[in-house]
């Protein structure tokens, strides 16, 4: 897990300006000299931009993304789906910062409360990304729970204030995930599938990155546990923007802010969920009713 020192009011977030003062056009003498003080409220937001990319692998002739385009504002939980193969894995890693696009871009775009851009787009850094993989637990490698989270962290010395600022971090994954009441001496390998789960997110989460990413989170889980980091996702959407790739399409149907299908030969498509839940049902129908 890449380490780096953002918090998130770095790009998502409001602020305050300085108060405005409002001078009525009234006459002084029905004023009584008196001064209205406002407070301005500015609602700034950010929105993850991944515009045209277009992938093919080098020494290949076919591309795997063609033209991808899609929008996710800070604190949205958008998911993607489509058949095996279709792009799906291949666009997480470019996200991921894994390999890079033949062409297009990938960025953070801030704006104002109208919807106007108020900076220059930003590269989406790898290091600000968390990214959670199919059936994480397989990749743990240390023997307690505290070495597992803490493992790829920095090791030079580091004065009081990192100390404290690498346990703050460590407290609130930790607190986000609901692994609170856990020995930090547990072996990973002997917890729960749900609570395997939980550790792979507090991997991600201990350095606040911008983007979260979910490739088949509830894939291997029994009912119970799949409930569980489904509620979880719940809680994790009011503080990070999560982006999931999944084909459990109705048990995270709640969550969605926005959803796009991946088809055939890497072509993204915005779809809503409730959409393809029909287009589904007609087929169905059509398909019993054909002797």
């Amino acid at each position: 897990m890449a380490a780096f020192a953002l918090s998130p009011s770095s790009l998502f977030g409001s602020r305050i300006s300085e108060p405005v003062a409002l001078i009525s056009s009234k006459p002084p003498s029905m004023l009584n000299f008196k001064r209205t003080l406002l407070i301005k409220i500015s609602c700034d937001y950010s929105c993850l931009e991944v515009k045209d990319v277009h992938y093919r692998p080098p020494g290949t002739q076919i591309n795997l993304l063609n033209g991808v385009s899609f929008s996710l504002p800070e604190k949205s939980f958008g998911l993607i789906f489509g058949q095996s193969g279709s792009g799906k894995t291949t666009l997480l890693q470019l996200l991921a910062g894994f390999s890079k696009p033949t062409s297009g871009s990938i960025h953070i775009q801030r704006y104002t409360d109208e919807g106007k851009p108020n900076q220059s787009p930003k590269s989406l850094v790898p290091e600000r990304v968390g990214i959670v993989f199919q059936f994480p637990e397989r990749y743990f490698v240390a023997d307690s729970v505290l070495d597992e989270v803490t493992f790829g962290w920095p090791r030079q010395r580091g004065g009081p204030q990192l100390k404290d600022y690498l346990a703050l971090n460590l407290q609130r994954a930790f607190n986000w995930v609901g692994l609170n009441g856990i020995s930090l001496d547990k072996d990973p390998h002997s917890l729960s599938g749900g609570y395997k789960r939980r550790l792979a997110l507090a991997i991600q989460l201990a350095q606040v990155p911008d983007l979260l990413i979910l490739d088949e989170p509830l894939a291997g889980l029994d009912w119970k546990a799949r409930a569980d980091v489904v509620k979880l996702l719940k809680h994790l959407k009011k503080e990070l923007t999560i982006l999931v790739v999944s084909h459990d399409l109705k048990e995270l149907e709640d969550l969605v802010d926005r959803s796009w299908r991946m088809e055939m030969g890497g072509f993204l498509r915005e779809e809503q969920l409730m959409v393809y839940f029909q287009s589904r049902l007609v087929l169905m129908h059509l398909n019993d009713a054909i002797p």
